[in-house]
Parts: C-alpha cells; structure tokens; sequence
C-alpha cells in the first residue's frame, strides 16, 4: 500500500484522523519529528478513536531517516502535496509502496524539504481561488484515496 508522511506534525486531531484513515486504507503513517504533541495526548487518542492498534505507524527523528526508511521499505517515490505546484494530484500515477509527504499546518513543507532533489515531484489539490489550503488530515485522505483508486481500492475483500 502507500506511505503517508506528516512532516512535523503540530496539530493532535489531524494526526489521530490520519491514524484513522491510514488504519482504514491499510497504508503506513510516518511521522517526522519533531512533533509538536506526544504521541499520547488525549486529543490525538480522541481523534483515532480506537484505530491506534490497527493503524501501522512510524515516528522518525528526522527528514533523512525518514527518506532512507522509505527506499528501503517503499519505491522511493516521495510525492509532496504543497499549494506551489502546477501538477494536479490526480495526474500522478500512483505505485503501491510510494510516498504522500504532508508539511505541518499552517505553513506547509519547508523550503528545504520542497527543494530537495530526491523528491519525486511536487503535486497540488485544486481548490478555488482565495483559499489557503485544506485540513491536513482531509488532504492526506483526498491523496490516499486516489492512489488507492488508481489501483481498485486493492487489497478490498
């Protein structure tokens, strides 16, 4: 399946909702720290529900860890969802084993991981003019879910 990744993750109910979804959709979640919540707040426990123990998820102390876990555990493939690109997210074809890489709210993936040279590509949600950006754990699910489309929801009994 795919790997979603929260780049410094500062929000509790958007994590636990992405604890939730990858849970439900069978994909891992890779947090990349520093976290602005411990891992047990009663917000982000809330928010998951009781998905925590079905959920895969992975906390990693920082960017290049998480890059090397991904190419050995994944296709390398690193997907990031920022407003600043012109590619649409469903004109990526999606492999199982890629990476969706989320930057934290409000500010989005920093300069430095955008720039980064082992990034697949930059990819963009559409919305209408004059809004700044979606929820986290809402565009983490608009991602997933068309990647999983791609593939006819595989792995579904």
């Amino acid at each position: 399946m795919f790997h979603v990744v929260f780049y410094e993750p500062r929000i509790p109910p958007n994590t636990g909702n992405a604890i939730r979804m990858t849970a439900t959709t069978g994909c891992t979640l890779h947090l990349v720290e520093p976290l602005g919540f411990d891992l047990s707040d009663a917000k982000l426990r809330r928010a998951g529900l009781d998905y925590h123990d079905l959920a895969n998820v992975v906390v990693h102390p920082d960017w290049e860890a998480t890059l090397r876990h991904l190419r050995e555990r994944g296709t390398g493939h690193v997907h990031a969802f920022t407003g600043r690109a012109t590619t649409h997210f469903h004109e990526v074809a999606y492999q199982p084993g890629d990476a969706l890489l989320f930057g934290p709210e409000p500010d989005g993936l920093p300069p430095h991981v955008l720039d980064d040279e082992r990034l697949t590509g930059l990819v963009r949600i559409p919305m209408l003019p004059g809004i700044r950006s979606l929820n986290l754990s809402n565009s983490a699910a608009v991602a997933v879910y068309e990647a999983w489309r791609q593939h006819g929801y595989a792995g579904l009994a």
